[in-house]
């Protein structure tokens, strides 16, 4: 069977043309969409658009605001005293224990005064034997000048021999000498005798200021040496005022100055404000006393200029019912500035200031959208600022506005084929 083979034919149909955008279409459509981003960005510098959503905002508050410089101390009593023993020997008895109260003279110790009675006894009959040396020669001189009177009567007459008459004036001027050689010993030994009185009073460990014993290192029948040191029997301190001594950074000492608010705050009683008055900052540091008593090499002195440094500022707190003690730590705030009633609002809401000092502050409107507003800033203490100008009590800031980013903006981002792209 014969197959016929059917000729291809093209199709006959018309072909159809592709749709083009017509060119002036094209030019209208983008002059109305760089209208459009215009007048966007125009609006934008404005500072007055809706954002889509809400952002977060804080109220302007009408408060107290306080610049202040932190600082660590440590409470000290104002007057602190080492009673320490000047003499040697066994301590015969404590007449404190730790912690009691004593008044200015009272006694509290005694150490064995037996020693110090026997020296005391020896200067007392050394200088009477010395006194009675010197009646001696008074008597002496007496008759001495009895003798030289009657020699110069004598030689006037031509009764006596002229070496007679020196021998009794030698003899007369010679008793004086030894008469006032007797006085110098004399002297010396009431010196003795005051001495041994005085290290017998030694004896007797009396407190030099009303206050608290607060270190007692020794017991009854101890012995102490004071030959090298001064041994310690007890420490006093007046604990009805304090002292705080606090650490202020190089960073900030030049800011801080005496008659300064100051309060602080124990570890204790952290809610609880001590109120006070800056006495005054040490001019040096502490380490200035080590690097005064240790030779500072190349290396040394690099190392200790990596070290931070700080100067103590000191004030004193009165401390009737003695609940602050010694050592104890002390969060301290010292008042830089301050302010009363003033407009506040959160630093976080603060850029950079412009070349004018003003801030730009985003402003949330009633309507919901924002208003940029320039702002005067005074006391910024990093977590809230002062409002001096441009803000109101009650308007709303806008707290952390991050600007957005263009590849995900709302204004920058275009459907798929927008223009036929």
């Amino acid at each position: 069977m014969n197959s016929e083979r059917l000729p291809v034919t093209q199709d006959s149909s018309p072909t159809r043309p592709r749709r083009r955008w017509p060119r002036r279409l094209l030019l209208a459509l983008l002059v109305v969409a760089g209208l459009g981003a215009a007048g966007f960005a125009v609006q934008r510098t404005l500072g007055s658009d809706k954002p889509a959503q809400a952002p977060a905002t804080a109220p302007v508050l009408v408060q107290d605001i306080e610049e202040t410089v932190l600082a660590n101390g440590e409470l000290e009593a104002k007057k602190l005293v080492n009673v320490g023993a000047q003499v040697s020997g066994q301590i015969k008895s404590l007449k404190v224990e730790l912690g009691d109260e004593v008044e200015k003279g009272q006694l509290i110790a005694e150490i064995d005064p037996l020693t110090r009675q026997n020296a005391l006894r020896d200067a007392e009959a050394e200088l009477t034997n010395i006194k009675a040396q010197k009646a001696v020669k008074q008597a002496t001189l007496k008759q001495a000048q009895l003798a030289f009177q009657r020699q110069a009567r004598m030689l006037k007459g031509d009764a006596t021999s002229r070496a007679d008459y020196e021998d009794a004036e030698a003899t007369l001027d010679t008793t004086k000498a030894e008469i006032q050689a007797l006085d110098a010993q004399i002297a010396q030994a009431e010196i003795a005798a005051d001495t041994a009185r005085i290290n017998l009073g030694y004896t007797e460990i009396t407190a030099p200021i009303k206050g608290t014993v607060v270190y007692l290192p020794v017991k009854e029948g101890q012995t102490v040496n004071a030959a090298q040191t001064t041994p310690t029997i007890a420490m006093l301190a007046d604990l009805d005022t304090m002292t705080v001594s606090a650490e202020v950074s190089e960073a900030d000492v030049t800011r801080v100055r005496p008659g300064q608010t100051v309060y602080f705050s124990i570890l204790g009683e952290p809610d609880k404000r001590y109120y006070s008055i800056l006495r005054s900052i040490e001019p040096a540091p502490e380490s200035i006393s080590e690097e005064a008593s240790t030779s500072t090499s190349s290396s040394s002195s690099s190392s200790s200029s990596d070290s931070a440094v700080y100067y103590d500022a000191l004030f004193d707190i009165e401390n009737p019912e003695h609940r602050l003690r010694i050592s104890m730590t002390a969060q301290v705030s010292i008042v830089i500035d301050q302010a009363h009633k003033v407009p506040t609002i959160p630093s976080s809401a603060l850029g950079r200031p412009g070349k004018d000092g003003l801030y730009a502050v985003r402003v949330l409107r009633p309507d919901g959208t924002l208003k940029t507003r320039q702002v005067e800033i005074g006391i910024n203490n990093s977590v809230r600022a002062e409002v001096r100008s441009g803000l109101s009590e009650g308007d709303k800031v806008v707290l952390n506005e991050a600007p957005a980013a263009p590849a995900t903006s709302s204004s920058s981002r275009r459907p798929r084929g927008f223009l036929g792209f």
